[in-house]
């Protein structure tokens, strides 16, 4: 697959002398003007030679109007409020981009694959979904795509070799499903200057016995925890953790992302735990799910994934606001910002955003009181195993949607994924897609006020934060199964226990109505017969037996020394 058919420069030379009449680059101009500013990757001439191979390539699209979805991220209020109008008027082609909740998303997008109904022209949505879209084969193959029926209306300047997360929305197939548009990871939050201040230091270390620092594993997180919580500092009562935990769709996403496989209740692996992964399912080798209970080999109800449950739900009572226990993901992410909150073990860096906009947690030379590291992990961990996730936003085409319409919002696609657009797009929204652009000057320059954002996403390390893999057979259908159980652990009407029986329990009925509908042919499910729990959990890997202490020797790492050695 070569897109890269050749340099821009030489693109726009031809382009310059075969010049339809109709052509009008002054929408164009005053986009790159007034808007990009020259804040990108491409010289002046180059970006004018992309702008205007988007003015030939839709031509033949000129009054059509498509309409597009994503989540509501301040990456994607860029494209919508900004992009979109700037793409009609340069284009002539007439998008509407919509921005609704994620669990929105995802429920339009399945309700399309259901029908067959051409509800939306294009979806930005999860990596995450990888597995459904290979395995149901309701959208388009993007490298057949660009190869065949969008072959005219694929840039020659798309450059997929400079995308970071394209490995991510790649099928076992070894073809690209979906295009990035956006990407974050969750990191570990804390407050620097707290950390730093000599007294704060000293009063840990006489209460603990070691240095204050971030922390390698749960067990000092959860010290770390415990010290700031019910501190004054500067005036303000402060909190020794962040999350939520209504019971809403993004609860599910708080455990399914990667929050099972930091516990250590997975295989190692990577991007992805094998056989079992982060939701702990467990597929064959033909990448079969083969079952999510520790009686069919999962570990989803097992010993691991109990501690991971328990964890969360102590911290979030004993450490956390009171308010934070009916707070969404989008409600609790602006918290820290409010800067109250000592430390966050899962921050998504999509919230980096309003932090640089909050005087609360920046110096006033802009530098911020914060930094980002690495999570700490549980004590089931192994080396070898996933620490994190990473979202990967991207935008997929169902083939569902008319071929016209599609091509449109191909065009729009990369429109908003451009080399021209997107250091400005990511300066607002810091949600990186390309390598050029992480290490383009402009973020160079950037960097310290960004709390080792930059250096995080240029350290080889950034690749062991994964989205989820393709053991998920169904993800509309199974995310939905997590929230609705895991609430009822965190609200306490049912253990910890009780509540991951119920959901491994739900997921295999789905994967065993999967099976028997054959829908998804020789990739779908094929639960193994039920063993007793022991035969399992005697077997190297995932699942693990119960640890006798679950409580580890507590670890940490100053933050300076850890930067060194991402940069080395």
């Amino acid at each position: 697959m070569n897109v890269l058919l050749k340099s821009s420069t030489a693109l726009g030379l031809a382009l310059a002398l075969t010049q339809p009449a109709w052509a009008d680059m002054a929408a164009a101009t005053d986009f790159l003007d007034n808007e990009i500013a020259g804040l990108s990757t491409l010289s002046r001439a180059d970006q004018e030679a992309e702008m205007q191979w988007f003015i030939d390539a839709a031509q033949p699209f000129q009054g059509m109007s498509i309409n597009v979805v994503s989540e509501t991220i301040t990456t994607h209020e860029y494209e919508s409020q900004v992009l979109a109008p700037a793409f009609t008027a340069i284009t002539g082609i007439n998008v509407t981009h919509d921005l609704i909740g994620e669990g929105d998303v995802v429920e339009k997008l399945q309700t399309q694959m259901q029908s067959g109904e051409n509800i939306y022209d294009a979806y930005v949505n999860d990596s995450d979904l990888i597995g459904t879209h290979w395995r149901y084969q309701q959208v388009r193959n993007l490298t057949d795509w660009m190869a065949n029926e969008g072959k005219d209306v694929t840039s020659p300047t798309l450059n997929l070799a400079d995308f970071i997360g394209t490995q991510f929305t790649t099928a076992p197939d070894g073809d690209l499903y979906q295009l990035p548009t956006q990407q974050f990871a969750n990191l570990y939050w804390f407050r620097y200057d707290w950390f730093n201040d000599p007294d704060i230091k000293a009063a840990f270390k006489e209460a603990y016995g070691y240095d204050l620092g971030v922390p390698v594993n749960w067990s000092a997180y959860e010290d770390i925890a415990e010290f700031f919580t019910g501190r004054t500092i500067d005036g303000v009562e402060v909190y020794g953790n962040m999350d939520y935990g209504k019971k809403d769709p993004s609860l599910g996403w708080r455990y399914t992302d990667a929050w099972m496989s930091m516990a250590g209740m997975g295989d190692k692996g990577e991007p992805n735990g094998l056989p079992v992964d982060e939701w702990g399912i467990r597929v064959n080798d033909k990448s079969q799910p083969v079952g999510a209970c520790v009686d069919r080999g999962g570990a989803t109800n097992s010993p691991a994934a109990v501690y991971a449950i328990d964890k969360a739900i102590k911290w979030l009572q004993d450490y956390a606001p009171p308010s934070a226990a009916g707070m969404t993901f989008s409600e609790a992410g602006p918290v820290p910002a409010q800067g109250n909150i000592a430390q966050q073990m899962f921050m998504y860096t999509t919230f980096v955003a309003p932090l640089v906009a909050s005087d609360a947690v920046m110096n006033e030379d802009g530098t911020p009181k914060w930094r980002l590291a690495p999570s700490p992990h549980g004590v089931y961990w192994e080396e070898g195993m996933k620490v994190g996730y990473q979202d990967v936003g991207s935008w997929t085409l169902m083939k569902s949607t008319p071929v016209d319409r599609a091509q449109a919002a191909w065009l729009y696609a990369q429109f908003v994924t451009s080399m021209t657009v997107d250091v400005k797009k990511s300066d607002i929204g810091l949600t990186f897609i390309r390598e050029s652009t992480i290490n383009s000057d402009h973020f160079t320059d950037r960097a310290d006020k960004l709390g080792g954002l930059v250096e995080f996403y240029r350290s080889p390390d950034r690749v062991r934060w994964s989205p989820t893999g393709t053991n998920v057979p169904d993800y509309p259908k199974l995310a939905q199964l997590w929230w609705q159980n895991i609430g009822d652990a965190m609200s306490g009407a049912k253990t910890s226990k009780e509540a991951l029986d119920q959901l491994c329990g739900d997921m295999e009925s789905v994967m065993a109505r999967l099976e028997r509908a054959g829908i998804q042919g020789d990739l779908g499910p094929v639960l193994n017969d039920k063993e007793d729990d022991s035969y399992w959990l005697e077997q190297p890997g995932a699942p693990k037996p119960k640890l006798a202490d679950e409580d580890e020797t507590p670890m940490t790492i100053g933050y300076d020394e850890l930067v060194s050695s991402w940069k080395q």
